[in-house]
């Protein structure tokens, strides 16, 4: 018994170990204009440096913070654009043609790999704003950052079939739910941003760990730092990451942790 409990010991510490060896990609970031005052973009490089995130995808409303930090860790930041000039747009900026000419211009000027993270839901897909930020889009072949329900992603997946599309939070919809729209639409990922619901006190949930195993190469992490003082909580949020993909058989678990995001982006 002794022996068996001592050979258990040594497997969770070895996992252990080999989880805080994994490099993250962390695809779901912001930095925007009142995290930039408080949490200046030398002190969030070093934040991201100390936790192990090797990439991250990085938005802010304005954009100016996402450009900021980019220049203070380059190796670090992918750039996205978010249709958001200040907070509290996320409800009506699909109505706002200004906002167009606000993409349009940033566009002209920076260099991104994405757009979003933008919230729609529904119809708001069929109106001429997000119509034409799909076409700038499908235009520059950028990412699409999507935080909303199912029937908007349909709606953008009708608009632009070939489009890549990264759904935040997973559209905190269940797993089974998650599954159905992977195996609906082949170029979706989902991040896990702002979800805990993956693992408890009894580990790995079940309907979790059925749906890594089902679609192991279109989920990744997130820590979403969406005020200023969640850049505090980066490097917990990486621990625990880790802590829960130790869990996962190792190639999973490293696609999760950083090598999905790379292969979304290398997608064409």
């Amino acid at each position: 018994m002794l022996r068996r409990l001592a050979a258990s010991a040594l497997i969770l510490t070895c996992a252990a170990a080999n989880a805080q060896d994994l490099p993250i990609f962390d695809a779901h970031i912001h930095y925007s204009h009142d995290a930039v005052t408080q949490v200046p973009p030398a002190q969030v490089a070093k934040i991201l440096r100390e936790a192990g995130i090797k990439k991250a995808l990085v938005s802010s409303s304005d954009d100016d913070g996402t450009q900021k930090l980019k220049a203070a860790a380059p190796e670090i930041v992918v750039p996205a654009l978010r249709p958001y000039r200040r907070r509290g747009e996320t409800s009506t900026w699909m109505h706002d043609p200004a906002v167009i000419t606000y993409i349009e211009t940033r566009l002209s000027q920076f260099d991104y790999e994405a757009i979003g993270e933008f919230h729609a839901f529904g119809d708001d897909i069929r109106t001429d704003v997000v119509q034409r930020m799909i076409e700038l889009a499908q235009e520059r072949n950028l990412l699409l950052h999507h935080h909303g329900d199912r029937e908007a992603l349909d709606l953008i997946f009708e608009s632009w079939p070939e489009a890549r599309v990264l759904w935040a939070h997973s559209g905190f919809e269940r797993p089974d739910e998650i599954a159905d729209a992977l195996a609906t639409h082949p170029r979706l990922w989902s991040d896990l941003a702002y979800r805990s619901d993956m693992s408890g006190s009894q580990g790995l949930n079940p309907e979790w760990r059925t749906v890594f195993t089902a679609h192991p190469d279109r989920f990744m992490v997130g820590t979403d730092t969406f005020a200023p003082e969640r850049w505090y909580y980066v490097g917990p949020h990486a621990e625990y990451s880790r802590s829960w993909l130790s869990a996962l058989p190792k190639d999973i678990a490293r696609k999760i942790a950083f090598e999905n995001a790379e292969v979304m982006l290398a997608t064409k």
